[in-house]
């Protein structure tokens, strides 16, 4: 796949890690961040991938085994799936389009390949044919159609735009949310991603060099991101994660759907449980200027037994960062995996580069969030009153 066109603008800086392949920023994230927020600007999302199903079983096949209900999906309303293991555990997620002829999967780009094999491998008898498109179709991100508009038309091969408008600025309909409801910052995230031919990239950046629109780079988004709680598979999800633990089930899972892989462990943690892990922000601690890597260590105090006078308290591990990034407004945060156990007021420390960074956390999976229904006490056997 050929450079990005976007990385030849001046000022650009190549990212780094997960989205290697496209800009991390253009000379000033904080600024960009600002413009971007505003819709002023757009993002280069090429390292993205695209699968596309079309045939016309691809709603009800999709179905059966996604996470979200999917049959009745109407053309140009976005949604977003998960696909899970036996165990619930999360394998796949994939931002969803349909145009009425075709079902466009929106997947990070070192996913395309393995979840086009594997729905290859799920098809039988069934009328659909799987797709990696990605070496022919490109993305970009923005918060208003007027930022897009103004770098390259929307792509509509259906008479259907090909823009997907990330559901999570308000729990979906069949969804379920831990988070508490006062105050989601989920409420001023407007991301839409453009699904474009690859070749459209060079006119948007040449609109970009015209002045007609701004582009902001993958640390701005990130950044927004981080802000308003939004998981991303790429950064937030590990071998064990399941959707609760990352208050997912808001707009990836229909709760009023059954029958695909995984479903037990979704209701049973929903109905009975707890999820064992969960998402928190934290605010760091910016004065040695350290922004912690994803990997990093959260550790904390232990509550008991309490130290003897003198004696330094008992630390431990209570967690990972999972992304982070310096915020125009918040500065320095990031999103965590954290223990169910940890209390929500236990100051955090994260380990990163050698120094110690302080960090208050904000919930998002509460630490007492369970059971979403009441399970009546059965009385013992044998015992009489």
């Amino acid at each position: 796949m050929t450079a990005s066109p976007f990385l030849a603008l001046p000022g650009a800086v190549a990212a780094e890690g997960v989205d290697a392949g496209v800009a991390g920023h253009y000379g000033n994230p904080i600024v960009e961040q600002r413009k971007l927020e505003r819709g002023e600007a757009i993002v280069d999302l090429s390292d993205r991938g695209i699968v596309t199903v079309t045939g016309p079983d691809r709603l009800s096949w999709l179905h059966s085994m996604a996470s979200q209900a999917l049959a009745r999906l109407q053309p140009g309303t976005g949604t977003e799936a998960l696909l899970l293991d036996a165990s619930g555990r999360i394998e796949h997620a994939a931002h969803v389009i349909d145009d009425g002829e075709t079902t466009w999967l929106v997947v990070e780009g070192d996913e395309a390949a393995s979840l086009t094999a594997w729905l290859d491998r799920m098809r039988f008898m069934l009328r659909v044919e799987v797709a990696d498109r990605s070496a022919e179709l490109a993305v970009l991100g923005a918060m208003s159609t007027t930022a897009l508009d103004a770098a390259t038309p929307a792509f509509a091969p259906a008479g259907v735009a090909l823009d997907w408008a990330d559901p999570w600025a308000a729990p979906a309909p069949g969804g379920h949310q831990y988070a508490h409801e006062a105050g989601h910052p989920a409420s001023d995230w407007h991301w839409i991603e453009r699904i474009v031919p690859r070749e459209a990239l060079a006119d948007a950046a040449a609109a970009v060099a015209a002045g007609r629109v701004i582009a902001a780079g993958s640390l701005a988004a990130e950044a927004l991101r981080i802000a308003a709680w939004r998981p991303r598979l790429a950064t937030e999800v590990d071998e064990k994660t399941i959707p609760h633990e990352l208050d997912w089930l808001r707009t990836a899972v229909d709760l009023g759907k059954g029958c695909y892989k995984g479903q037990e462990t979704v209701a049973k943690v929903l109905n009975l449980g707890r999820p064992p892990r969960r998402l928190v922000l934290l605010h760091l601690d910016g004065s040695d200027t350290v922004l912690p890597a994803p990997g990093d260590e959260v550790v904390g105090e232990k509550v008991r037994p309490e130290p003897e006078p003198g004696e330094a308290p008992e630390r431990r591990t209570v967690g990972h960062i999972t992304s982070s990034a310096m915020h125009h407004e918040l500065g320095p945060v990031a999103l965590a995996v954290v223990k169910r156990s940890v209390p929500a007021d236990l100051p955090l420390i994260v380990l990163s580069h050698g120094i110690e960074v302080a960090a208050a956390q904000v919930e998002i999976v509460p630490a007492d969030a369970g059971a979403a229904i009441d399970v009546p006490r059965l009385p013992r056997l044998g015992v009489r009153k």
